[in-house]
């Protein structure tokens, strides 16, 4: 990846580390409790859910990047590419964890990549029902911040493979047939995974590992400088660059890391 200048990044730190802030306001002032529920799956009896909620907060956060970075690309999840001519771009998923969201579920989230010539670079996942929120900073480090207090944040020191806590979700992606043929590691998979807040809680070393399916780049890239700053491993079940998306494994631990992987061959 080219080097980009430090000035560059403690400005987009500066305005990413300010928009939980505005989110949260938006959210609790004007769009909390109104919300409009559409299917936009065109399969039969699927079910990709989308709310109003989703395309204001993402036409909002186009207005707010586009005043101070006219020249940046955006990508987001409910609405067309804008092409970048500065070479930064932002991957936006307004909310991530719909289904949550739906149901009233505090663990759907904001999350916002900037991507340096497509390389995912800074991150931020913003709760605003749990009231707090993930960034990494312009030292390269991941942080949680918590009632304006800002947190390192270190992966778990390794343990067992046996005593490692793992968390997943195949949520209808991956078939049972498929399961069966990493029965021995779905076995393993004995706690909750929570739409983005289980790869924060492996940030914070609350858990070991993370997989999950089918993941769009909105879905993925804030997530990989988060975990990469905090001492993790990310890759999709081939080994390949995260930023890929599709099917990921993230991990404490280049040793779980590399088990998974090996797990992981079966359905890969």
């Amino acid at each position: 990846m080219d080097k980009i200048d430090k000035k560059k990044i403690i400005k987009y730190y500066k305005f990413l580390n300010l928009l939980p802030k505005k989110l949260n306001k938006l959210y609790f002032l004007k769009l909390k409790g109104k919300f409009k529920l559409n299917n936009k799956s065109k399969k039969k009896n699927g079910f990709d859910p989308v709310t109003n909620i989703d395309r204001a907060f993402e036409l909002f956060l186009r207005k707010e990047i586009l005043k101070i970075f006219p020249n940046d690309g955006i990508i987001g999840e409910e609405f067309r590419e804008r092409k970048t001519k500065s070479g930064f771009s932002w991957i936006l998923d307004p909310i991530d964890g719909t289904r949550s969201f739906v149901i009233g579920s505090p663990t759907w989230s904001n999350l916002i990549s900037v991507n340096y010539k497509k390389v995912p670079t800074l991150g931020l996942v913003n709760f605003p029902i749990l009231k707090k929120y993930y960034i990494t900073g312009a030292d390269r480090s991941s942080y949680l911040v918590e009632h304006n207090k800002f947190k390192k944040l270190h992966v778990s020191k390794p343990t067992s493979f046996n005593n490692s806590k793992i968390a997943g979700s195949f949520f209808g992606w991956l078939s049972l047939k498929k399961q069966l043929k990493i029965s021995k590691l779905v076995s393993f998979m004995r706690f909750p995974c929570s739409d983005a807040l289980s790869y924060c809680q492996l940030c914070e070393g609350k858990l070991d590992a993370v997989m999950q399916c089918s993941n769009k780049i909105w879905d993925i890239h804030p997530m990989i400088p988060l975990i990469k700053n905090a001492g993790g491993f990310i890759n999709t079940w081939k080994n390949k660059d995260p930023k890929l998306a599709g099917n990921i494994v993230a991990s404490s631990n280049i040793k779980i890391h590399k088990q998974l992987l090996k797990m992981l061959k079966p359905v890969t």
